[in-house]
């Protein structure tokens, strides 16, 4: 059988999403483990650099390719797999086009997923669009939005059987309750979410979308958590505990969870230190450009750093060297 590559490439890295060329008299079960492996390229290209727009149109190339496929599925069962693997891929387009910030967009994948997830009969896609709605309603400051999402993934069918997805429901639903100002909410989640973690089988197959969240991840998520709350010590100390953890192969998280300790660092007015942290981030992103939401997030670093230093030397020195790699992404 002759396949065909879609290739995605920038600045040096390239992922390729292998699929079948040709079209077989019948779909079977070794197209849809073919089509479907070309996710894991797509994730680990997301892990290193972050969204960006050649992901997103790989990740609609893979789903377009598994719907085309409909019609010559051998069973019922087949079926509803190429809606699974087309429901996956659309959520990656959603999910890249999310870390981009390119909200519009997000939306649009989201809605498509979730209907491909229903025709599918799949709650761990359905739980994977949930919980980037949730990150979306974050991200537009819909904040009472973004708890009603992480309900709606503590509610998908995949909680509970495997509490891993049910440990990231909570998690990010904490996120939720502490940007509207509920402490003790965000607080119960993130303990649902830990005593959940507790009971996670490591053996488990699951999907390379969720290969990011555990013990660590979950600890940085705590990280915001608190720093939302006014906890910002507890903040610090937690993104330290999951910056030890995060696997280096994650560059994107950890990049993320480093802005993180400097906005915790600047919150208790360690002016210094936040600015030495913050630069931090350019280095691990070397030769990449950045992420919209971590523009977005590192914007918030400066302007709280404006605010409570306008006028210090370091500030300023951190002021323009953000300025030069803004440009540069």
């Amino acid at each position: 059988m002759r396949r065909r590559n879609f290739l995605i490439a920038s600045s040096g890295t390239a992922a390729a999403v292998v699929v079948p060329d040709s079209r077989p008299t019948r779909v079977g079960t070794s197209d849809v483990i073919l089509l479907r492996s070309g996710l894991d390229a797509l994730m680990a290209l997301d892990d290193n650099r972050g969204g960006h727009e050649g992901l997103e149109q790989a990740a609609m190339a893979g789903a377009d390719e598994a719907l085309d496929k409909l019609k010559l599925a051998a069973s019922q069962r087949i079926r509803q797999r190429l809606f699974s693997v087309a429901a996956d891929y659309t959520a990656t387009a959603a999910w890249s086009a999310l870390d981009a910030r390119q909200l519009g967009r997000t939306e649009q994948h989201l809605n498509r997923a979730l209907y491909l997830a229903g025709m599918a009969q799949d709650p761990v896609v359905e739980l994977r669009v949930w919980n980037s709605y949730a990150m979306l309603a974050h991200q537009r400051r819909e904040y009472t939005q973004a708890v009603d999402a992480g309900y709606a993934a503590q509610s998908t069918a995949i909680t509970r059987r495997d509490p891993l997805f049910a440990s990231l429901a909570h998690a990010r639903t904490a996120i939720g309750h502490s940007h509207l100002g509920d402490r003790d909410a965000a607080l119960r989640s993130l303990g649902y979410a830990e005593d959940a973690l507790t009971k996670v089988s490591p053996d488990e197959p699951r999907p390379s979308w969720v290969a990011f969240y555990g013990g660590a991840e979950l600890t940085a998520i705590t990280a915001i958590v608190r720093d939302r709350i006014g906890d910002s010590a507890e903040a610090e100390a937690a993104s330290h505990r999951a910056l030890g953890g995060i696997p280096k192969q994650f560059r994107r998280n950890r990049a993320l969870a480093t802005t993180r300790l400097a906005l915790a660092q600047i919150h208790q007015r360690d002016i210094d230190q936040a600015c030495a942290t913050a630069s931090e981030v350019f280095d691990l992103m070397k030769g990449d450009p950045l992420p919209g939401r971590m523009r977005t997030l590192l914007g918030d670093f400066h302007r709280d750093l404006i605010s409570l230093a306008p006028d210090a030397g370091v500030a300023q020195e951190w002021a323009d060297r953000f300025q030069s790699e803004w440009s540069r992404s």
